[in-house]
Parts: C-alpha cells; structure tokens; sequence
C-alpha cells in the first residue's frame, strides 16, 4: 500500500497537527514555518489557506464553540479563521523566545496536551504542557528537545508521547488529577526506521506513528511490536488523522523543509484498513 497525494495541498515547509472536523466535513492541518492554516473539504476536494502572524504549531476544535485553540510560537490563543481573530491565553515560557510550540492533542476530559520546542531542533529547552478547559496551564513533563505526537488512550489513563531527537516513543499513566506519572519508554525507533513523529490511535488500540526520515506511517499493537507499515512518496512525514464519517480515511502531512523531493510537504490520504477515534476537542 502507499498514498496518494490530495490535490492542491500544497507544498508545506513543515506540514503537522491534521485534524479532522465533523462540525466541517473537513481535514485541518497547519504549516508551521510557512505560518500557514490549511482546510481540505471532503466534500468538494477543495483546499483553502489562511495564513498566520507567526509559527503555528497546531489547531484543536472547541467543543461548544465555532473555532480554535492553537499553539503559536507566542503561547496558547483562540483562533478563529474567515476573517482570522487571535486572542491570546497564554504563553507557558514567555522567557524563552528561542522555543516554540510543536504538536498537540485533546483528552476525553477535554484538556490539551502540548509540547514546546527550540526552534533550532538542538538543546532540550522543551517541555510539555496541560491547558485545563478554565484556561490554567501547568508544565507536567521535561525537558523535551522536539516533543511530538500526543496520543491518548479512549480511557484517558494512559498517554503517548515522544521526544524525536531521543527515537522513543514514551508511555504515561495519567492521573485523575492530570498529573502524569513516570515516563517508561514503550517503542524505541532503530536508525533504519527513521525518527517517531506524530501519533494517533486507532478504534482497535493500535498506535500509528509517522515516521521522520524514512517515508512512512506505522502500526503497532498494544504491546509495542510493529504490524504493518505503509510508503509514501516523500521522506519527511510528520502526522496523521483518521477522517470521514466513518473515521475509515487516513490523512497524512509531510514536510518540504530541507528536501528537494517533488511531492515533500503534501498532504497525503492512505487506506489504513481499519477505522480510527474520533478527533476530541478542547473542552473550554
């Protein structure tokens, strides 16, 4: 199996955070050194961009309201896009301009998850944070050099989560409080395999992983082991979404940054033969 590439995606520097909307009938994802918002409609195919202030990281649903949270290089805003209003919540490290935010998710108790980064990709300046539906932040995790694909468990008990530049993907127990427990490694990525990127779950407990380097996506059962794995057409892949209104399509970003390959930084869909969980939004 391998994808195909979605028409008029584009050709993002750094290509992240897909989400799928319901509310829309639509895949969001971001660029974010292109400071870029892109939307694909599953029901006419079209693609439409709105571009940003500054680094965009990642955009989740609100689950009551029409619009955003996202990540910028400048903290935590509400976003929201035709015509695009930010309003600031938050900057978890108002004293490191060097860093930036990187990849997110929701929890089923409506909270994000999200790590921080040096924009150079060297030196473990990076940390993870917990935005709370009141708007209260708190750093749980750290220190992170590029912190990628939080990925929660239907239950919210246990949370994936890893550092690219480490190979390993972690595992945390989650506890009722939001603290988190010990970080125990779950999947360590060997140089041939490329570097682990983001993650999402799929309806059966499987843990699919892009890979940065090598030019796929990944499954692994519930025990850690790799299942299967599908190519694609570009070396730089960064996330994926399941989609659709019976989460059976798979939405794949990639990056452009540093490569000349011709389909780098698209958007990609692929038949991931087995149905995902749905996208949770952000519960303030």
């Amino acid at each position: 199996m391998s994808g195909r590439i979605v028409p008029g995606s584009g050709r993002a520097i750094l290509g992240e955070g897909p989400i799928w909307s319901a509310r829309h009938d639509a895949v969001f994802w971001v660029d974010i050194l292109g400071r870029r918002v892109r939307r694909l409609s599953l029901a006419t195919g079209e693609v439409t961009a709105w571009d940003m202030p500054e680094p965009i990281g990642w955009l989740i649903e609100r689950a009551d309201r029409d619009d955003f949270i996202a990540g910028l290089a400048t903290g935590f805003v509400k976003l929201s896009l035709d015509p695009v209003s930010i309003r600031a919540i938050v900057d978890p490290e108002p004293d490191r301009i060097e860093n930036r935010m990187n990849d997110a998710k929701a929890d089923p108790a409506g909270r994000i998850w999200a790590g921080t980064m040096p924009f150079s990709c060297e030196g473990a300046s990076g940390s993870f944070y917990r935005l709370d539906p009141d708007f209260t932040v708190a750093r749980v995790d750290g220190p992170y050099t590029i912190p990628n694909g939080p990925a929660m468990a239907p239950d919210g008990r246990s949370l994936f989560h890893t550092d690219s530049k480490l190979s390993t993907v972690f595992r945390f127990a989650v506890n009722d409080d939001g603290s988190l427990g010990p970080r125990a490694p779950h999947i360590v990525f060997p140089a041939e395999w490329g570097s682990p990127d983001g993650m999402t779950l799929d309806a059966d407990g499987g843990l699919w992983i892009a890979h940065w380097g090598t030019g796929q996506v990944s499954r692994f059962d519930p025990t850690g082991a790799r299942e299967r794995s599908i190519a694609l057409p570009a070396s730089q892949i960064t996330s994926m979404t399941f989609a659709g209104p019976a989460l059976d399509r798979m939405f794949v970003t990639s990056a452009a940054d540093g490569v000349e390959e011709a389909d780098a930084g698209a958007l990609f869909e692929v038949d991931p033969g087995c149905r995902g969980l749905p996208t949770l939004p952000f519960g303030g």
